[in-house]
């Protein structure tokens, strides 16, 4: 069995009224095929182009190993050339990735590439973040710590995006501590005997091509798969929902300075822990 898969509605384009309107205060996501043709970006991103600006950085690279206690939040398993990363890419499938990286604030000239759209949101110019993957890549089921309105751009290839609503937390055996689920659950192909609660969850999805938009409203899971390598940008802007807001502070400044804490004081044992009380919290819930 698997889910039963919504697609998310498509637009060619939308006006900022429009997008107000009917997608950011209803919370609901949408993906915008055509918002990118204007940008220089549009016709010069590609691999190569990326190649001759930042072939020379040095980037981390990050792969879905299981959470080790050893490693702080986000620690890179290994280090490359981003020449050589883009090589690896086109060698063959690969699970290793570039993940959450500000390549603009080393190198300045991408900042010219993109313009900020016109979609009544106040989005960080400071903070474009990119992400790159081969074919087969995945990113793991997670929402932004920081409960974000997130615009998610993908570029030169195309890449498979599975997301759903926060409302649905409770059935998705959730880490406590933490913006992940179970790390061994398959949402492309769910084992619902292992874990009988997704039965209750709505997943939506859409495959993007080279210069198309996803809006991912605030606290949205997503999980994500590279069809052929590719990269991709976010923008973000802070969450308006009160509640939303208050709670990204708690995430960043209070749960994830606790959860850094108990790793280094308990170790594999607090990993275990939390990995167990996703599956008793969530069997409580269904069996109610």
């Amino acid at each position: 069995m698997s889910f039963k898969f919504t697609e998310i509605e498509r637009h060619q384009t939308l006006s900022a009224k429009a997008f107000q309107k009917f997608y950011v205060k209803p919370q609901k996501p949408v993906v915008i095929e055509r918002l990118t043709e204007d940008w220089p970006a549009y016709e010069k991103w590609n691999f190569k182009y990326i190649q001759q600006l930042a072939g020379q950085k040095i980037v981390p690279l990050y792969n879905n190993d299981p959470v080790d206690f050893t490693k702080k939040v986000n620690e890179p398993v290994a280090e490359m050339k981003m020449s050589d990363y883009i090589d690896l890419l086109h060698q063959g499938p690969t699970d290793l990735r570039i993940f959450l990286y500000n390549l603009m604030s080393q190198v300045p000239e991408l900042q010219n590439d993109y313009k900020l759209p016109d979609l009544g949101l106040k989005l960080f110019k400071s903070l474009p973040m990119l992400f790159f993957g081969g074919e087969g890549a995945t990113v793991f089921m997670h929402y932004d710590i920081d409960l974000a309105n997130i615009l998610h751009f993908h570029f030169a290839g195309e890449k498979r995006c599975i997301i759903i609503p926060p409302e649905e937390s409770k059935y998705m055996y959730k880490i406590p501590y933490s913006v992940i689920c179970r790390e061994d659950i398959d949402f492309d192909k769910p084992d619902f005997n292992q874990w009988p609660a997704l039965k209750n969850i709505h997943p939506m999805v859409a495959n993007l091509s080279h210069g198309q938009m996803l809006y991912m409203p605030e606290g949205w899971w997503h999980h994500m798969t590279y069809l052929t390598p590719g990269f991709s940008m976010s923008l973000r802007s802070l969450a308006h929902k009160p509640k939303n807001f208050t709670q990204a502070i708690y995430n960043i400044f209070f749960m994830r300075t606790y959860d850094n804490w108990m790793r280094k004081r308990k170790g594999q044992a607090w990993i275990d822990y939390k990995n167990q009380q996703a599956i008793e919290l969530t069997n409580k819930i269904i069996t109610k």
